[in-house]
């Protein structure tokens, strides 16, 4: 068993963006050292497939622990990412197939930058949202084509069922 095995209650409890700064602070002079033995750029892309890996995990974990991987379920799920005010979203649509909305404030950005590391803010936190809706749900996809943490002005996020069937389906896993 490992620690991805585990239950994990950490976002109901401290939030997410408490939990990224508890990560980042951890993180940021681990890489600083394992890059200055291996070499930064093979460390950091390092850490971008692991936090993949563990996003599409916590994925499965959040659809279980909101009850299903529908539009609805996610936008409930968001919950999380919005604690404590680190997310300010416009919604366009929120239907069955659809969940489109513009992030205009990201406090996640403003954690990143105001720790001196904002190189590595897409790493640790942007870098997980693709994978994560493959574990909610699989039959959703997500389009984003700019983000705050990346200089742009907001993140669009266009969430979309690419199979209806499964776009509602309900996943059962140990919490």
């Amino acid at each position: 068993m490992t620690a991805m095995d585990l239950p994990d209650t950490l976002n109901a409890r401290i939030g997410v963006l408490t939990r990224r700064e508890v990560e980042a602070r951890m993180l940021a002079p681990l890489i600083d050292a394992l890059g200055a033995r291996f070499g930064r750029e093979a460390v950091i892309e390092t850490v971008r497939a692991a936090i993949i890996e563990i996003a599409r995990a916590q994925g499965e974990r959040t659809a279980a622990q909101v009850g299903g991987g529908s539009m609805q379920h996610l936008d409930e799920a968001m919950a999380f990412w919005k604690q404590d005010d680190a997310l300010h979203m416009e919604v366009i649509a929120l239907d069955s197939d659809t969940y489109n909305f513009n992030v205009t404030r990201c406090r996640y950005a403003e954690l990143y930058n105001a720790l001196g590391i904002p190189e590595l803010g897409a790493v640790l936190s942007c870098n997980r949202d693709a994978a994560f809706i493959e574990g909610f749900n699989p039959g959703v996809s997500l389009a984003r084509t700019q983000t705050i943490m990346q200089g742009a002005g907001y993140c669009d996020f266009r969430y979309s069922a690419t199979r209806v069937a499964d776009s509602n389906m309900a996943v059962e896993a140990d919490l």
